[in-house]
C-alpha cells in the first residue's frame, strides 16, 4: 500500500509544483512540506483536505487506500 508521505510528493511533483509552492497555499513555512513528506510529522486532516481538493483527488487515494485518483465513496 502507498503510504501518505509517498502520495504528498507524488503528487506535488507531477503537479510540477515545489515544497515551497505548496507551503504558500496552505500558509505554512516550506519546512513544515518537507517534514510530512520524510514522514517526521503528518498534516491534520483539514490540511489534507484542502490538498486533495487542490489536486482534485479523493481523501482515499491521497491516504494510499485506493489506488483510483477519483474514487470517492458514499
Amino acid at each position: 500500500m502507498v503510504h501518505l508521505t509517498k502520495r504528498l510528493k507524488d503528487l506535488r511533483e507531477d503537479h510540477d509544483e515545489t515544497q515551497r509552492d505548496i507551503a504558500a497555499l496552505l500558509k505554512l513555512p516550506p519546512q513544515r512540506i518537507s517534514e510530512w513528506e520524510k514522514g517526521f510529522h503528518e498534516p491534520r486532516l483539514e490540511i489534507l483536505i484542502s490538498l486533495a481538493d487542490h489536486w482534485n483527488v479523493s481523501l482515499d487515494y491521497l491516504c494510499g487506500l485506493t489506488s483510483n485518483p477519483r474514487h470517492f465513496r458514499r
